[in-house]
């Protein structure tokens, strides 16, 4: 008799559609709040928990489903799959609210990098800076293939210490 195998990918779709679903809540919290201009550790801290919880709860549920049983392959594809999801989630949120939701938005940041660079170096002139802002908006469009990478590092971080701690393996016989 042959055992009906869970597949990852199933979970990871889930998974990160889940984990997407509740950082863009967040994200939205955030607007609501008239916050969405932070960036400190708390807030990245946050976002970093939501994966994490996300890809932990995964693997969990995987491993219940697989009869108790979980490789670190299969922990490894669960983080990886479930940040590849949530992130493309969290970019197509992210489009939509820079580009739709306040249009603004980049714009403002620059502002407030700018003001923050000339309270941190005040021997640098604001033509400078207005130089390294007109640099930092040409290369705009590297920051989304970044944040995906660093998605998919963190989810396969995640999902390694959350398979080391999870794994059990099959019997041979």
């Amino acid at each position: 008799m042959e055992e009906n195998q869970p597949k990852t990918g199933k979970f990871s779709l889930n998974y990160g559609l889940i984990t997407g679903a509740v950082g863009i809540l967040f994200a939205l919290i955030l607007f609501s709040m008239d916050m969405h201009y932070e960036r400190g550790f708390s807030v990245q801290g946050v976002q970093i928990a939501i994966l994490a919880a996300g890809i932990l709860l995964a693997i969990s549920q995987f491993k219940k489903a697989s009869a108790g049983y979980l490789s670190l392959s299969e922990a490894l594809k669960l983080g990886a799959g479930v940040a590849l999801i949530a992130g493309l989630l969290g970019l197509l949120y992210f489009f939509l609210f820079s580009n739709f939701i306040e249009p603004d938005f980049m714009d403002n940041t620059y502002e407030l990098g700018k003001q923050k660079a000339l309270q941190d170096n005040p021997e640098l002139t604001e033509e400078q800076i207005d130089q390294g802002i007109e640099f930092q908006k040409s290369l705009a469009w590297i920051t989304y293939p970044i944040i995906l990478v660093m998605n998919i590092v963190i989810g396969l971080i995640v999902g390694l210490i959350g398979g080391l701690i999870m794994k059990k393996q099959k019997p041979a016989y």
